[in-house]
């Protein structure tokens, strides 16, 4: 007998999965972690903290099935819970650090790729934008969202989010003009992008 999800369009997913098809799940999943894992990782800063987003997004989503109800793509609405469970859990996060003491710094390996440098470069450039500036710039430039649903994502206005874009892309100018600098220290070989 052959297994109906093989094969199955996500809509066809979708509802087996509501009805608490394990394999639809695990479907939905393989096809869409890597995404979830993606825009959750741009947010948190961390891989590890991404890991555990991730998890709580998938935890949302699969009990929300029941209420999809297709008007946007499910890819769409799975990227909205992932978004929604990233800043949330950034928020619990603050709350908690305003309440202990500084968490030790990562020592920082240098990467050999002249591709893995300069994602380094980029990564460790947003990790050190302030929380609200690395949000906007990530669901504005990353993602694609309006400052109106960044505005209504992070309960912001449309101008503050401007701002905060702006602010963003100033830092991270400021922060990666040394760019050709560190190309040198590590040999201009290594930079041929």
């Amino acid at each position: 007998m052959r297994d109906a999800s093989v094969g199955a369009t996500d809509r066809q997913l979708i509802r087996l999965a509501a009805d608490g098809d394990a394999r639809a799940i695990r479907m939905l999943y393989d096809r869409y972690a890597p995404r979830v894992h993606a825009v959750v990782r741009r947010i948190a800063g961390d891989d590890d903290l991404a890991q555990d987003y991730a998890q709580e997004a998938w935890i949302r989503a699969i009990r929300a099935l029941p209420t999809f109800r297709g008007d946007a793509r499910f890819s769409t609405w799975l990227h909205r819970i992932a978004v929604n469970a990233a800043l949330q859990a950034l928020r619990k996060a603050e709350t908690r650090r305003k309440h202990e003491g500084p968490a030790p710094a990562d020592v920082p390996i240098a990467p050999v790729h002249a591709d893995s440098i300069l994602q380094k470069r980029l990564e460790r450039a947003l990790d050190e934008l302030p929380e609200g500036m690395r949000q906007v710039i990530i669901l504005h430039d990353v993602e694609g969202y309006t400052h109106e649903e960044i505005g209504d994502v992070l309960g912001v206005t449309s101008g503050t989010s401007k701002s905060q874009l702006s602010k963003a892309r100033a830092k991270m100018r400021a922060m990666l003009a040394n760019l050709d600098g560190a190309a040198q220290e590590h040999g201009a070989e290594a930079w041929s992008i």
